[in-house]
């Protein structure tokens, strides 16, 4: 079978391109002004949440009255 089919031959491989520039992290300040208007809005939005949420896990352990008469047992 040898005799027949010869063995392939890998072909050359091309040269390695150098490698790219990493970018730069510098921040233009129009960028700069925009990111802290995002942060600002966020912040707003999130003192403007908290303050609608009245009580949390640490909230009044007193049980208030929410048992209501029904028309069967009462």
């Amino acid at each position: 079978m040898s005799a027949i089919f010869a063995k392939p031959q890998m072909p050359t491989l091309p040269p390695i391109p150098p490698a790219p520039t990493p970018p730069t992290n510098e921040v233009s300040a129009e960028d700069k002004a925009r990111l802290a208007a995002e942060q600002a809005a966020v912040e707003r939005k999130r003192r403007g949440r908290k303050s609608t949420i009245l009580t949390g896990s640490l909230s009044d352990k007193a049980e208030s009255e929410i048992e209501q008469k029904t028309l069967l047992g009462s």
